[in-house]
């Protein structure tokens, strides 16, 4: 018998192979480890010296496309250092195995099956006809969008400095925006710029279209022909969702911000700034990072409602991290469904399978346990300082948010390595680290006789 088990689990372990959650995880965990090196070297900061854990700090906030910062990056990091968190947070962003795949393409080399999931995974919930396309497609709208904010950015920061530091500061904060990194050339974020529309409107957009999806902006692109066309066009239910979702969180988020801080944080704002400030402060949290107001001066219901934010995040397939839009949709489409006393759980007319349901409940489940144990772990090493900030510094770390009530200078070596996990299992996702380390199929086939539990 024992010789029969041992002989099954070889054979499972032949058969397993490769685990796209294993592949993704040891890419980003290696691109980490390479990020830091570089910013070891002295040509990385302008004292030509950086702690192991701040380089390492500095390199998964970048990766995972976070923007928590322990060194003011314009005046800590030289140009080239900040060059090398430039690229790292473009690859965090669109991931690393759709760049190598990319560049697999570029030197017409033959795409694996195992490359094709990895990218697959996290850009597109069904596999698409033409890979290829998909792949041309995301590099595309990159392309475009941050050439675009570029450009944009450009015509402002022309203004201020001379061209080619202007086009360098546009570049940087378009490529930031978009991938919802959330590093700045400017140690105050854009708080110099709260009352400025065009610098507002810019990194706004960009954000948020870094934060819908790449397969919401291809079906996107047909959503005006439908309206002025008139054309008949099939736009996914993941679509429909995403759009739908963001948009109720940035206007109800805006409208709430702004009531609560009109004449608390706001207090001293022209009426234009009042609406910028409220509106920039309550789209950066899905979840780019950026701010234009000093959130220490926030009151405890706006702190409450960013943290809400941040841990909703941005939608799958995108830059941002969180919990995503459609998870969320998901959970209320089963609370619908239980108050209408309906089995099946539908939304836009469309059932979703129950698998589906069970995924969204145990995202939030694993989610909520991490952030949870990352916050105690926390106030064990920083013993001085209080619950509001901790839990801020967690749901912006776990979400790879990057905004901050000032704690993330002040903390100790062991905070450090506490937030540095948290940013890297927010961006991979907890449930695929929980992929990456269980077993591709059960052992035995059996059950155990059933018996209830009290619940609630």
């Amino acid at each position: 018998m024992k010789s029969d088990w041992i002989r099954g689990r070889r054979k499972i372990k032949k058969k397993r192979g490769f685990q796209p959650a294993q592949v993704l995880a040891v890419s980003f965990m290696a691109t980490i480890l390479v990020g830091t090196l570089l910013l070891l070297f002295n040509f990385s900061t302008k004292s030509g010296h950086i702690s192991l854990v701040d380089a390492l700090f500095t390199s998964t906030s970048a990766v995972c496309v976070t923007g928590l910062v322990v060194q003011d990056t314009p005046t800590y990091f030289s140009p080239i250092g900040q060059v090398i968190i430039l690229i790292l947070f473009q690859l965090g962003g669109l991931g690393i195995m759709t760049f190598s795949t990319m560049i697999l393409l570029v030197a017409h080399k033959k795409i694996s099956v195992k490359d094709k999931i990895m990218v697959q995974e996290g850009f597109h919930y069904a596999a698409p006809k033409d890979f290829k396309s998909l792949i041309r497609n995301i590099f595309f709208f990159t392309i475009f969008i941050e050439l675009a904010g570029t450009l944009f950015l450009f015509l402002h920061f022309l203004k201020e400095t001379p061209w080619p530091r202007a086009l360098y500061q546009s570049f940087f904060h378009a490529v930031s925006a978009f991938c919802n990194a959330g590093f700045s050339l400017f140690s105050d974020s854009f708080v110099s710029y709260r009352g400025d529309v065009l610098v507002n409107a810019t990194v706004v957009i960009l954000i948020i279209l870094g934060g819908l999806g790449f397969l919401v902006l291809q079906e996107g692109k047909e959503i005006p022909l439908i309206l002025f066309k008139r054309k008949r066009r099939h736009i996914s239910l993941h679509t429909k969702l995403v759009l739908i979702l963001t948009l109720l969180l940035i206007v109800f988020s805006f409208t709430l911000f702004f009531l609560i801080e009109r004449n608390h944080s706001l207090k001293a704002f022209t009426g234009g700034e009042k609406v910028l400030s409220s509106l920039f402060q309550v789209i950066t949290p899905r979840t780019a990072g950026f701010n234009t107001i000093d959130l220490s001066y926030l009151s405890s219901a706006s702190v409450f409602l960013l943290i809400l934010l941040m841990f909703v995040g941005a939608s799958p397939g995108s830059t941002g991290g969180g919990i995503k839009t459609s998870t969320m949709g998901v959970i209320f489409a089963f609370l619908k469904s239980k108050i209408a006393a309906r089995e099946a759980v539908s939304i836009f007319r469309r059932t979703l399978p129950f698998p589906l349901v069970t995924r969204a409940f145990l995202v939030i489940s694993l989610s909520l346990s991490v952030i949870f144990l990352s916050s105690f772990l926390l106030l064990l090493s920083e013993p001085g300082v209080g619950l509001r900030q901790v839990l801020f510094e967690v749901f912006s770390a776990f979400s790879t948010v990057g905004l901050s009530l000032g704690l993330t200078p002040k903390l100790s070596v062991l905070g450090k390595v506490v937030v540095i996990l948290t940013m890297y299992i927010g961006r991979i996702g907890p449930l695929t680290l929980l992929f990456a380390f269980s077993r591709p199929r059960a052992m035995g086939r059996y059950e155990y006789v059933e018996e209830s539990v009290m619940i609630g």
